[in-house]
């Protein structure tokens, strides 16, 4: 990187005015508008932003710009004295926790190394030692990510959507012939939600499939949850989008195929791209049946009257070929904290007072290190077996503290 480009790009030019483009660089999707990856980049650009200008709440902190100078910071206020600054004010006393700190001030240092490649900045000054010296060690863990389902809490989950779909379902189909079509309609409803319900519990706790390769993503428009036609009962295995960016087929054990077959029989999708875990939001819903059928030219009236003589409008939906957006990562969360407060699963998690979906990911992958070892586990996992290795590491801790407490036995009684 020359001098020259450094100060063709970079010189006299705001820290803000090169956000846009950097997250451009870095989004997912058509025009680089989506991603998590982007949405926290930007959380964190604009909090390093506010705090080179002065906002970091604290009266003696005045930002990178000298007290006599009136303007924005610009890329010739950078330098790795500034990074350490940072590094210092997040590892401060804010109640991060010490991978928290690295995870922010990573973002901020893949930003610098943009910056270098792009013209703006001559040196990566937040990769210098002197500039991360600040920081805490990492002590390798990732923030909320350490959760895993035990085979009691497994059970105990699964066991619960089980009877609650069975019930809901034998309640709808053993309904009376004379009963009020709106009554029929009603339990269908019913039954239609568990057996959803009972589904996604089930492929989170045994597929080991990300929640993100299952349902949608609003930050990524290719994650719009997965459909029909990328399932095959028959083959056991689903299509799925992974974190890899790429299309790949995820397998489909034995305990899965069961309520998937009933749930596809109970709702008749009108057709293969439906979404397999469409939305139950009412509002929007109604909001989109609506919309759908004024565009098909239906008279408001006639609308009303089609909404009236449906329970709800989902039903409506599966009627009229109304595709539903799928529930969303978020949505999922929502379903496993209310059906693990009614089925009341006994969990004892710093972070997480309900099975949240990773999980579901993690308890299997605790299962199959256990059974086949890392290098199946993490053919399953769709991870390298290095990660695998790292994230499941207290197992082979734990089996190696089980050989030394054996090779001290057999000394002992020698």
């Amino acid at each position: 990187m020359t001098s020259e480009k450094v100060s063709r790009e970079g010189t006299g030019r705001s820290l803000a005015s090169s956000f846009d483009r950097y997250l451009q660089d870095k989004g997912k999707g058509r025009g680089g508008d989506g991603g998590n990856y982007r949405r926290n980049a930007a959380r964190e650009l604009e909090r390093f932003s506010g705090w080179a200008a002065g906002d970091r709440g604290d009266d003696d902190w005045t930002g990178i710009v000298a007290d006599d100078i009136d303007r924005e910071p610009i890329f010739e206020d950078l330098d790795e004295h500034v990074f350490r600054e940072y590094a210092r004010h997040l590892a401060g006393d804010r109640g991060l926790k010490q991978n928290t700190v690295q995870t922010y001030y990573r973002y901020i240092s893949a930003w610098c190394g943009w910056c270098v490649n792009e013209g703006y900045l001559e040196v990566h000054y937040a990769q210098r030692a002197s500039a991360m010296a600040p920081l805490p060690e990492d002590d390798g863990r990732k923030p909320g990510d350490q959760q895993a389902w035990t085979s009691e809490q497994r059970h105990a989950l699964t066991r619960y959507v089980d009877e609650r779909a069975r019930n809901a379902i034998e309640t709808y189909t053993t309904l009376p012939e004379d009963v009020d079509p709106l009554d029929r309609q009603r339990a269908r409803y019913e039954a239609l939600k568990a057996s959803r319900d009972r589904t996604l519990v089930f492929v989170l706790a045994y597929t080991a499939v990300r929640v993100g390769e299952l349902l949608r993503d609003p930050n990524d428009p290719r994650r719009r949850g997965i459909r029909w036609e990328e399932i095959s009962l028959e083959d056991g295995s689903m299509d799925v989008y992974r974190k890899k960016q790429q299309w790949d087929a995820a397998s489909l054990p034995d305990p899965v195929i069961s309520p998937l077959r009933s749930y596809r029989k109970l709702m008749n999708p009108p057709t293969e791209r439906w979404p397999v875990f469409p939305t139950f939001d009412q509002r929007t819903l109604a909001g989109l049946v609506q919309e759908e059928l004024a565009d098909r030219g239906e008279h408001p009236d006639s609308i009303d009257g089609l909404r009236e003589e449906s329970a709800r409008d989902l039903l409506l939906a599966l009627d009229e070929d109304i595709r539903p957006p799928s529930i969303t990562t978020d949505g999922a969360r929502s379903i496993l904290q209310r059906l693990s407060d009614i089925a009341e699963i006994d969990i004892d998690h710093p972070k997480h007072d309900y099975l949240a979906p990773h999980g579901g990911r993690r308890g299997m992958g605790e299962v199959l290190v256990r059974a086949f070892g890392y290098t199946a586990a993490a053919r399953y996992l769709d991870n390298s077996e290095e990660m695998v290795r790292e994230r499941y590491s207290h197992i082979e801790a734990g089996e190696l503290g089980d050989v030394a407490t054996e090779a001290l036995n057999e000394i002992d009684s020698a």
